[in-house]
């Protein structure tokens, strides 16, 4: 896959996946209510962003999922198995996938981004402290399609998706995504996914987790203008928009928006659009869940024998299923 931070000129110099990914982009800002897909916060900076934000102390998922992993990793191995394929999805830094290492023993690790600089030199690194794990690393838009090369085993398959990633599909897309990973499984040991997800709770602690007081979820997002500008020679300028998070109750979800600061034109090859102050891109859903959401998707996508394991405060889950 071609990089999607590169610069994309005139229509005619264009690859069939830069026009896809331009059309995509244009769909959603000139949609009625503007939007662009959380995919495109993750270009080599927002990756890098997005690991700032896991240091955060409002920011609870990185760390209570962690320590999730930590108080349980002899049941989860043992649910698991060892010697599985290893498919990471959204690896970014490849950092929570090998913590898992010692415990499963994969018998290869195929870590999957978007950001394919990025993923190339966290898996140099990581070659390097485990040298004896076959690595493949695919750089690869998965909310699609999860088409993965002849190269990756197919047999013993575990579809590793942390950090409640899943919760930034809305229900119905969950499901189809859940669906898909069931399809590219085979029924047998260790067969199945392994997900972090977060559950719902106090709105004030989700509100504060997705607007921190120091202002990097505020530059994480506002840095997508930035990607968006390089992928369809747009003129966005951050300086125009304004970071809003907050928790919606009655949908279960956090949104994250970004909210013009006054009138503004907006212009790219062809095309152009006028906000007006006040009026907001949707950026990001992160869904939250209850005990009872994830057992009855999970059954819907075809999968079994679910373990769930939680935190004191049952802030956060992690669930391993098997495809039935």
């Amino acid at each position: 896959m071609a990089q999607l931070a590169r610069l994309i000129q005139r229509p005619w110099q264009q690859t069939p996946e830069e026009r896809e990914i331009r059309a995509e982009l244009e769909a959603g800002l000139t949609a009625p209510q503007a939007a662009i897909s959380p995919k495109y916060l993750y270009d080599a900076l927002g990756s890098k962003l997005f690991e700032a934000i896991c240091e955060l102390p409002e920011y609870y998922p990185t760390r209570t999922e962690a320590a999730i992993f930590s108080a349980h990793a002899e049941d989860i191995a043992a649910a698991v198995g060892t010697g599985v394929t290893l498919i990471d999805l959204g690896a970014g830094n490849c950092a929570k996938a090998a913590g898992l290492f010692p415990a499963l023993r994969p018998r290869q690790y195929v870590p999957i981004d978007i950001s394919a600089e990025f993923l190339h030199g966290a898996v140099n690194g990581l070659r390097q402290r485990f040298p004896d794990i076959p690595m493949h690393e695919v750089a690869m838009d998965f909310s699609a399609s999860l088409e993965l090369p002849a190269t990756v085993n197919r047999d013993r398959r575990l579809f590793f998706y942390p950090g409640s990633s899943l919760g930034n599909f809305d229900p119905q897309q969950a499901l189809a995504f859940l669906r898909r990973m069931r399809h590219a499984l085979q029924i047998g040991e260790a067969g199945g996914v392994l997900l972090g997800l977060d559950l719902v709770k106090d709105s004030r602690v989700l509100d504060a987790a997705y607007d921190d007081e120091l202002g990097v979820t505020a530059a994480f997002n506002l840095n997508m203008l930035n990607h968006v500008n390089r992928l369809m020679g747009a003129d966005f300028n951050a300086r125009d928009w304004r970071h809003v998070g907050f928790y919606n109750v009655e949908l279960q979800r956090v949104e994250m928006h970004l909210e013009a600061r006054r009138d503004l034109i907006v212009r790219w090859d062809g095309d152009r659009r006028t906000f007006r102050q006040g009026e907001r891109i949707h950026t990001e859903n992160s869904h939250k869940f209850t005990p009872e959401d994830i057992l009855s998707m999970l059954e819907d996508a075809g999968f079994g024998d679910v373990r769930m394991w939680t935190d004191p405060q049952r802030w956060f889950a992690v669930c391993h299923a098997r495809a039935r």
